[in-house]
This record gives C-alpha cells, structure tokens and sequence, in this order.
C-alpha cells in the first residue's frame, strides 16, 4: 500500500535565514532545509555516502559538505558534485504559508 505525500510542517521562515541551513525531523525522514538568496530548498538531511546527518556539515557556493568525508552535494537539485559519495540527495517540494516552511514528505 502506497502513501500519498502530504506538507508538512518544518519550522518558521524566521528561523531559517538568508545561508543558513537547519536539519529536521519530518514524519520520521531526516530533511535538511536551506535559503539560498531567499530561497527555501529542501534535501534528504542524510548523506547517501555514509549515514551522516548533513546538518553538521557547511554551506560552500550553494551546496552541503559533508564534514565526514567532504562529499559536495547541490543544496536545490540534490546532484553530487565529488566522491566518495555516487548517488544524489532526494529533493523535496516546498511550499511557505505566512512564516510557515511546509515540506511535502
């Protein structure tokens, strides 16, 4: 049985400025959000190389380091850009109501 994917709540536009990042935990999936020139963007929050929580990693001309094993990956298609890691994050949509950042999980 398939479920269908709803919006969820992730956290305030407020709590999520211009360059930052901010992991979050929605409905059991690791999500890692960004704003990238006041843009919201939406990632799997676990790097696909190792199970490594990207939120720990750092924000290099609009992609994700992984602090693990420096693996790049683009903060709004999810593309990997070097190893070790081979395979993209997932990509979620977003969508913001007022200050409310709503991920689709």
């Amino acid at each position: 049985m398939k479920l269908t994917a709803k919006f969820v709540r992730a956290l305030s536009l407020s709590e999520l400025q211009p360059g930052a990042i901010a992991g979050v935990e929605l409905e059991g999936t690791q999500v890692l959000l960004s704003n990238l020139d006041g843009e919201v963007h939406a990632v799997s929050g676990i790097c696909t190389h190792e199970d490594y929580d990207l939120s720990q990693g750092f924000v290099l001309e609009g992609a994700i380091v992984c602090t693990l094993h420096l693996s790049q990956f683009d903060l709004k298609t999810g593309q990997v850009y070097n190893p070790p890691a081979t395979e993209p994050l997932r990509v979620f949509n977003v969508k913001i109501e007022g200050d409310i950042v709503f991920v689709e999980v």
